[in-house]
């Protein structure tokens, strides 16, 4: 369903831009205008939500989410191009791993549809914290979560699916690469778990290793699987890829590793320019034999890994101008700011409610 200009406030505004030092901008929160909010009672489907003033959300002591940790979120962004436009990349996608998740995690969820139109509407009422082209983006993240007390077994009597923005600059600071620290005491996720969907119990679990890793001046951790310990995952929070030679390899998807968005855009690509794409297990020895190593992701976009330590041995791979993950990013990035045509069919144009025909 299409927002109606009644239920669309836009950040209407004399001015274009939010007062925000864009050139300072980081990978953090930055409370902007508007979010949006609609509920579902147990045996019930999602119908359409409304936009409301960002502001904290009222919640029961006794909800699921904060008993026992049932919740989903997305990840993924608005981009103002070099002609004016505001467009997204790929919502669709968004939308299927969360009605994944959401299955996984049994709670109902919105239509693709829905999701697609509560993220045009959130973009559009908060359109002035969308950075200048080329300064930063617009993250948007969707939460999927039950609202409803509990105490004991199912049913949640109420979910909640809300969505906020807030814009954001790099993720990863350093353009020369991130130097990794293979975590091999720690897992991420388990068979038959939770890692290979977006729920909020995959993350602070293993917060404690990439403190840990950044405060010994690491700027991620890879992680191991638990099966074995002998096999590369992923990153806290971006698939991994290796490159040796002609063929590039991902680790598979096999209910462990998150389904990225930026993953499947990037093997698509990857195998436009000629390269043979493997997605197989890929155990630590072909990941520290390999020439060049990036990670992929919403926020990460592609970005070069410079060096991997694993058991206090560092492994350095290539970097610069050259690598495929250099190639990548700037076709990538390409095809979300405007800059060439969009033959993949990947970008959504979003058109303001409240100016029928007038495209942003």
């Amino acid at each position: 369903m299409a927002p109606s200009a009644l239920s669309l406030p836009t950040s209407v505004s004399d001015e274009k831009y939010a007062n925000v030092k864009w050139e300072e901008l980081g990978f953090g929160f930055c409370r902007t205008d508007n979010m949006y909010v609609a509920k579902c009672k147990h045996g019930e489907s999602f119908q359409e939500g409304k936009i409301v003033p960002y502001a904290d959300l009222q919640i029961s002591p006794c909800s699921a989410v904060l008993n026992y940790g049932q919740g989903l979120y997305e990840g993924l962004k608005a981009y103002r191009t070099l002609d004016g436009r505001i467009v997204l990349f790929r919502p669709d996608q968004n939308a299927l791993r969360l009605q994944s998740g959401a299955n996984r995690l049994c709670m109902p969820y919105p239509t693709v549809d829905q999701f697609v139109s509560a993220v045009k509407q959130v973009v559009l009422a908060n359109k002035k914290w969308i950075p200048p082209p080329g300064r930063g983006t617009l993250y948007i993240r969707p939460i999927l979560f039950g609202s409803g007390p509990i105490l004991g077994s199912l049913p949640v009597p109420e979910y909640t699916f809300t969505v906020f923005a807030c814009p954001v600059g790099r993720y990863h600071k350093d353009n020369t690469g991130l130097n990794l620290k293979i975590e091999d005491k720690f897992r991420r996720a388990f068979p038959s778990g939770t890692g290979g969907v977006k729920s909020i119990t995959n993350y602070s679990p293993v917060w404690i290793t990439l403190a840990e890793a950044k405060a010994q001046g690491f700027s991620d951790v890879l992680f191991l699987d638990a099966a074995t310990g002998k096999n590369v995952e992923e990153l806290f929070a971006s698939n991994v890829f290796i490159v040796k030679g002609n063929v590039v390899s991902t680790p598979e998807i096999s209910g462990t590793i998150l389904p990225g968005v930026t993953r499947k855009s990037v093997i698509e690509l990857t195998g436009d320019f000629g390269y043979k794409v493997e997605e197989r297990v890929v155990p630590v020895e072909d990941l520290l034999d390999a020439e060049e190593v990036f990670c992929t992701g919403t926020a990460a976009i592609v970005t070069t890994i410079a060096s991997v330590t694993f058991k206090e041995k560092k492994t350095e791979f290539k970097t610069g101008d050259k690598t495929l993950a250099a190639k990548l990013f700037a076709t990538l990035t390409d095809i979300q700011m405007g800059r060439v045509e969009d033959k993949k069919g990947w970008i959504v144009e979003l058109t303001d409610a409240t100016k029928p025909g007038l495209k942003l």
